[in-house]
């Protein structure tokens, strides 16, 4: 469509012959997400004229139909610069009826009670959703008129309003705080939002509390969160990770931070619509919970333990069952990102069994239960242990330390435990990042009591391999016909090649200090060992 037509219209006062053209424009490019270059300078000018029309006095339907073009015109980042404006936000501002500053922002329950206004608030927030993503002048706009300040007052006062309001309001209240440090403070420090958040959260998600720090929890028959529910859920959930992405102690309390971990435990034994939705919910909630201080984790078990649900030593691990089964599942998502999809599921795991002993108790159980088959690799199998085991050598370092520092703390970080679990090979990466190549334990303190092995592992012991981890065939010996002097040209072949390897830097022999890192080999044997040092003399 000529965008020329479209730009003479504009100056006219003509409301239906714009909207007509813009509405036909609209049609034509609901779906367009990638711009032809060379007609940046006319969008750039289109941009412009919209916002004129919607700063002069025109019916809701022609400005929802502006809006609306405006949103479509946003997705393009180039031709920007006409809304990143202080005026073209303040404009958009309006229509999203978003006030900065201490008067805060309107109740659309009394004042919105057409249709038509409430869609052009929604489109309005649409059109600052794509612009504040795309426009880094917009941003710091958006923080100089207070577009925060507003959007908590709008959260404040309409809770029930309608679904797209709430929706659009949490999704630039998530930008904000994603894109610009200073809005993400003022949000914790002068609009308590995280406090905030967390009642939409309890309105939202229907929490009903019998506890200090105890949701009634979900019937059983009940019916899955309805989809718009589950929308807005996952906004404040994402919302509130980035509030506490820093240190939450000081401005937010323990209490409030306990009362959010309670409202995640209600959010897991949750079910949406779809199990993708579902599992899509679980996954923000479990990123929320890793940026908790870990010591509130123990609101998760701290509850009564009632029929059919699961128990350890007095507590209710029927959280810390779901998130095994979320972290089995992400494992065996084929083709997925484990970077992002399974490392906050472990890294949770990590620390709550680091500091809390009934989790590590009884994940371990669940995960490394008394070895009794020790004729197969460690990383081989289908079991938990199987798969964990696997991602210790996985190619991503991130994905990799995750699971063989989890593993690690399941093993109170005893080196040799650890190795009997996954054998040294699986384990080598781990070792020297920690500097335990020599044995040892990590620096945590954990409590004295002592694994009990099996007699089929005890019995086994003496024939595993501690590199592989598992009880191999036993091998033809491939010297055991040769002569002596077959022997040492065999040998003395071996040593010239790792000779020449060395020499031209393919390979570099290396050796492991006393501290249990490793230096190249002709640092670690110049260091005196101990016994030199202290060697009795006659």
């Amino acid at each position: 469509m000529d965008l020329n037509s479209i730009l003479l219209q504009l100056e006219t006062d003509n409301e239906e012959d714009i909207e007509r053209l813009l509405h036909q424009y609209n049609g034509e490019n609901n779906l367009t997400f990638t711009f032809d270059p060379k007609g940046e300078d006319l969008r750039s000018r289109l941009c412009q004229g919209l916002l004129t029309v919607l700063g002069r006095q025109v019916g809701p339907r022609c400005q929802s139909t502006c809006l609306e073009t405006l949103r479509i015109l946003s997705r393009d980042k180039r031709v920007l610069g006409p809304v990143g404006t202080q005026e073209g936000m303040l404009v958009l501002a309006g229509l999203a009826r978003l006030r900065g500053g201490a008067e805060g922002g309107d109740s659309l329950q009394g004042e919105v009670q057409i249709e038509e206004k409430e869609r052009v608030v929604v489109e309005a927030l649409k059109c600052l959703c794509n612009v504040v993503f795309n426009s880094a002048a917009a941003q710091q706009v958006g923080a100089d008129v207070q577009l925060a300040r507003g959007l908590c007052a709008r959260l404040h006062a309409a809770r029930t309003g309608r679904h797209e309001v709430g929706l659009f309001s949490l999704r630039l209240l998530f930008l904000l705080s994603a894109l610009r440090p200073d809005v993400r403070g003022a949000l914790r420090r002068e609009l308590r939002a995280v406090g905030l958040l967390k009642e939409v959260l309890e309105c939202t998600l229907d929490v009903r509390w019998v506890g200090p720090y105890e949701a009634a929890p979900p019937d059983s028959q009940a019916l899955p969160i309805p989809a718009e529910d589950n929308e807005r859920a996952m906004e404040a959930l994402k919302a509130l990770f980035n509030l506490t992405l820093s240190d939450t102690s000081d401005e937010d309390g323990d209490h409030q931070l306990r009362l959010i971990t309670a409202i995640m435990r209600h959010l897991l034994m949750l079910k949406t619509q779809t199990e993708d939705k579902t599992e899509e919910a679980h996954s923000h909630a479990i990123n929320l919970l890793s940026n908790l201080p870990v010591s509130c984790l123990d609101v998760l078990i701290d509850l009564p333990v009632q029929g059919g649900q699961e128990e350890y030593s007095g507590k209710n691990m029927d959280i810390v069952q779901v998130l095994l089964d979320f972290m089995e599942k992400r494992i065996d998502k084929q083709g997925a990102n484990y970077k992002e999809g399974l490392t906050p599921v472990l890294s949770l795991l990590t620390e709550g069994s680091r500091y809390h002993r009934e989790i590590r108790r009884y994940i371990k159980t669940q995960v490394l239960p008394p070895l009794k088959e020790v004729k197969v690799r460690p990383e081989i199998g289908s079991t938990v242990r199987n798969k964990l085991v696997r991602l210790m050598t996985h190619v991503d370092m991130g994905v990799k330390q995750s699971a063989a520092e989890f593993l690690f703390v399941l093993c109170k970080e005893n080196v040799d435990n650890l190795l009997k679990y996954t054998g040294y090979g699986n384990a080598a990466g781990l070792l020297v990042a920690r500097g335990l190549l020599a044995g040892g334990r990590g620096e945590t303190k954990y409590s004295d009591d002592e694994d009990s092995d099996t007699e089929e592992y005890k019995s086994a012991k003496p024939f595993i391999n501690p590199i592989t981890g598992h009880v191999e065939e036993p091998l033809p010996n491939p010297i055991e016909e040769m002569t002596e002097e077959q022997k040492e040209y065999e040998a003395q072949e071996l040593v010239n090649m790792f000779d020449k390897l060395s020499r031209q830097q393919l390979i570099r022999p290396m050796g492991v200090r006393r501290d249990g890192s490793l230096a190249p080999l002709e640092e670690a044997l110049r260091q005196p060992t101990t016994d030199s040092c202290s060697s009795d003399s006659d």
